[in-house]
């Protein structure tokens, strides 16, 4: 396989990054389902102030430098459930290529690609819609799980879902925000629900906040949840989360 000329990390970051964890829980079970992996800064800084400093030249470095750290973090403190990785749709330029570092830190740490979520986000437009369908399908070829994120609030939306459909579908949390008190917001949640019900998608609403929230979504069979009210990120060792 030849070498994809923009997948070029030789330079590297002039900044270090850490994970932080967020539990995605089966409220059914009340346990863990996932673990999502957020980027902190090496001391600490907020995902906000290290994601500012990413640029067109040092994307994909960015990129490929969040999933090892997400991997080898997730290995090294044996973390007990599946890891949930975001990737920008756009610092991917050839998929194969492009997926052989993550691969090989798979098996450098021993954590099984099966237990791998791959999640792309809506906040990014995506520049290449069909190389996009094309990383998920090679994703999904290596056994790595996949997931639309934020699903309702940016770019990609139901066009990327028409054309490939995941094994997650994650709701903004915009859609999820006082459900509880707003019928438009239910009225588009359960349309989603219905579709991922029919299409066989695994549903996650992001940002659960209050225990209205988390009432009104349980009682309509909402089963995997994430959010503030159960667990906010939290630094490696410390996940501990909190079930309802």
């Amino acid at each position: 396989m030849s070498a994809c000329p923009s997948c070029d990390c030789q330079t590297g970051l002039d900044f270090g990054v850490k994970m932080a964890f967020q539990p995605i829980v089966d409220v059914a079970r009340k346990e863990v389902f996932a673990f999502e992996a957020l980027v902190r800064g090496a001391n600490g800084e907020g995902a906000g102030e290290v994601l500012s400093r990413v640029t067109e030249a040092n994307k994909y470095a960015f990129d490929q430098t969040c999933r090892m750290a997400a991997i080898e973090t997730a290995a090294r403190i044996a973390l007990p459930s599946r890891l949930s990785i975001n990737f920008m749709p756009n610092a991917i330029y050839e998929p194969e290529t492009c997926l052989a570092q993550t691969l090989k830190t798979a098996r450098k740490t021993g954590f099984p690609r099966e237990n791998i979520i791959f999640e792309v986000t809506e906040h990014e437009k995506v520049e290449n819609h069909d190389l996009l369908v094309d990383v998920f399908k090679t994703y999904r070829k290596h056994g790595f799980l996949t997931a639309i994120d934020d699903f309702g609030e940016g770019y990609a939306g139901l066009n990327l879902l028409a054309d490939f459909q995941p094994d997650i579908l994650k709701i903004d949390m915009k859609l999820v925000r006082n459900i509880d008190k707003d019928r438009i917001k239910r009225a588009l949640f359960a349309a989603v629900q219905r579709a991922s019900e029919e299409l066989d998608i695994t549903l996650v609403a992001e940002g659960i906040e209050t225990i209205d929230e988390f009432n009104y979504l349980r009682d309509n069979g909402v089963i995997f949840m994430q959010g503030f009210y159960f667990q906010r990120p939290t630094i490696e060792e410390a996940i501990i989360p909190v079930f309802a």
